[in-house]
């Protein structure tokens, strides 16, 4: 008889609902905090201690005299907020892809970049800046950010197809290999049309090295719908990833298309991960460490894994971004860099003195 996922005991798919609570109040709170600081924090503008009075100041049937002038309102919520929202949008959505994808591929070591998204977007990206910027007077929107996302879905689309001929559907490890396969091609790809124009190297490489320097709220728009649809059908398959922990023919005897839902979860986190590269650049290890943390903290099952990974992956990120600006001010550190140098050492260390489960 066929057992459906939903028929699984409690106890092996989801914690208890009061240690559920207590784990997302906290995971809430952290990202709150990472915001306040995100938005209270910077070159100019006001104090940080009268950002916090003033964001209440400004919540509905509540006046008061936080000392906040208006032009110093102006640079907290046009320049700091749009780019605190960012920040948290691209960790969020990055924690969350690279968690969904080292489920559905049963292999910690993934993360979103693993299909080729990074590859296909830094590809589009310089292709966009070797066209030049001028033809994009007429468009609604900036090239550089189109051109990264529609490559970025098109290189994930190509490794799927290729590893899909191969058997890719019914085992991962042949998607992996795949996207190994094309990764290498697209990276190769880019590095031909970069020796062709050195003019350009500088450019492109400051926007691989990731930056949420000239956030607006048009990008938060842009890349918003895209987060929101991606995060709510990887939270539908929570349940699914948790039965991938046990195998694919084991997920099929449980009543799951191990096909079809690993073809869902990866469009869906290729969706979202395509959307925030696009506008920020790449940014490494957040995909991997977060999920890493959150599983050695508040465990491995997935109902309780992605929600906390998207909450902590946008706060970690924020705080990164804080850091990035700070810490050689007034010039800025991509925040790739403060990512790569925060997350490479503690993976390794997480490596090394614990046992990575799924």
């Amino acid at each position: 008889m066929t057992v459906s996922a939903d028929q699984l005991p409690a106890a092996e798919v989801a914690p208890a609902t009061a240690s559920n609570a207590a784990w997302y109040t906290a995971g809430m709170t952290v990202l709150i905090v990472a915001v306040l600081i995100g938005a209270s924090i910077g070159p100019a503008g006001p104090p940080w201690w009268q950002v916090p009075l003033e964001l209440l100041n400004r919540l509905p049937l509540i006046s008061f005299d936080s000392g906040v002038s208006d032009a110093e309102w102006n640079i907290v919520w046009r320049i700091r907020m749009p780019r605190v929202v960012l920040g948290g949008l691209v960790g969020g959505m990055l924690s969350i892809a690279g968690a969904s994808y080292q489920g559905v591929f049963r292999n910690p070591l993934v993360d979103p970049y693993l299909l080729g998204a990074a590859a296909g977007a830094g590809l589009g990206a310089t292709l966009a800046l070797t066209s030049g910027r001028s033809i994009t007077t007429s468009l609604p929107i900036d090239l550089v950010p189109m051109a990264a996302f529609i490559v970025a879905l098109l290189t994930v689309s190509v490794t799927y197809a290729v590893g899909a001929s191969f058997g890719g559907r019914r085992s991962g490890v042949t998607l992996i290999l795949a996207g190994v396969a094309v990764v290498s091609f697209a990276t190769a790809l880019q590095t031909l049309i970069l020796q062709r124009n050195l003019e350009l190297v500088r450019e492109v490489f400051q926007w691989i090295l990731g930056t949420l320097a000239g956030a607006t709220w048009a990008d938060v728009r842009l890349v918003l719908p895209y987060v929101v649809v991606s995060c709510i059908v990887l939270m539908l398959h929570r349940r699914h990833l948790d039965v991938f922990r046990v195998g694919d023919v084991e997920a099929a005897t449980l009543g799951v298309s191990v096909a079809r839902t690993r073809l869902v979860i990866v469009i869906a986190a290729t969706l979202g991960t395509a959307a925030v590269v696009s506008v920020s650049g790449l940014i490494g290890f957040v995909g991997l460490v977060v999920p890493h943390v959150v599983r050695l903290v508040a465990g491995a099952g997935y109902r309780r894994l992605l929600p906390l990974s998207l909450m902590f992956g946008a706060a970690f990120l924020i705080l990164a971004d804080v850091v990035g600006r700070t810490i050689s001010s007034p010039a800025e550190t991509p925040i790739g860099v403060v990512t790569a140098l925060i997350g490479a050492p503690f993976f390794i260390y997480l490596l090394r003195t614990r046992k990575v489960t799924l």
